[in-house]
């Protein structure tokens, strides 16, 4: 549990809750010592949002942990909802927490007559009474210009290179699954004094990923792949069956949880303070 937290010039720290993920949720509200804000979030017959706050939010300071993964479309309407209802009841500020950040790869116009959904969801969450925003792993960095409000992007590598540190294999290679990620995977080998692999991937018309083949030292070795969005897992399940024919070692899947991170994240922007230490 955290430390109990002051009235600031925000009021009272409140933690709520969309339907995405409230088990993260929860163990964040435990990092900081706080319990989930009191609500009633349900479904209409006909798959509209209800939503109904059950306590006093006049005046103080609302974070709404909400990732837009899939269904995205449902979870984002889900978080303007209860954005707009505790701007309506007065909030004295609103973060939005969103871990997954939904529509991320639309960032710009690659073809003709298509949208730039990015910006469209920032646009949305702004016009719904969104005070700040909170993410993490952006597909892209210049997402946060999309906002005219204050976002703060943090990243998971402190926990992921805090766990792979602590396991001290000997021969490690960190493989980035295509060359776009390339840079994320060189930051991830250099803090770990590891060696780096790319995958030469390919993508045929139907969008289906195609390895082609591994360039780098991965025989005998073990080879973290690190790559920011899984959807389909086709790339990753690819990646490593190309890895493997190419005799890595095998591994294993380990989930990490960034609730702590969420949450000092949360205190330092709560209590005003510097929260640049965290974006490592």
């Amino acid at each position: 549990m955290g430390d109990p937290f002051m009235p600031t010039g925000f009021g009272e720290l409140k933690v709520f809750s969309g339907s995405a993920h409230p088990d993260l949720a929860r163990e964040i509200a435990g990092v900081l010592g706080v319990g989930l804000g009191q609500a009633r979030l349900r479904r209409f017959p006909d798959s509209e949002v209800s939503f109904q706050i059950d306590e006093n939010i006049r005046g103080t300071d609302v974070f709404v942990m909400q990732p837009t993964c899939a269904d995205v479309d449902r979870h984002l309407i889900e978080l303007c909802v209860m954005i707009d209802a505790f701007r309506r009841s007065s909030a004295s500020r609103i973060t939005a927490v969103i871990p997954y950040y939904g529509y991320a790869r639309q960032d710009r116009k690659d073809k003709p007559r298509v949208p730039i959904s990015a910006k469209l969801v920032a646009n949305i969450l702004s016009a719904a009474g969104t005070n700040r925003v909170l993410t993490m792993d952006l597909h892209k960095a210049q997402i946060q210009g999309f906002f005219d409000i204050p976002v703060d992007h943090l990243f998971a590598a402190p926990v992921i290179i805090d766990y792979l540190a602590r396991l001290d294999y000997p021969k490690v290679t960190m493989v980035s699954p295509d060359a776009g990620g390339a840079e994320r995977a060189r930051a991830y080998a250099k803090r770990l004094d590891a060696e780096l692999a790319i995958i030469d991937k390919r993508r045929s018309d139907d969008g289906i990923a195609e390895v082609m083949n591994v360039i780098g030292d991965v025989e005998g070795r073990t080879c973290i792949i690190q790559d920011d969005i899984i959807d389909t897992a086709g790339t990753i399940e690819k990646a490593a069956a190309a890895l493997k024919e190419a005799g890595a070692a095998c591994g294993k899947i380990v989930v990490l949880s960034v609730a702590r991170l969420l949450g000092q994240a949360i205190k330092s922007i709560h209590e005003e303070t510097s929260v640049s230490s965290l974006f490592v």
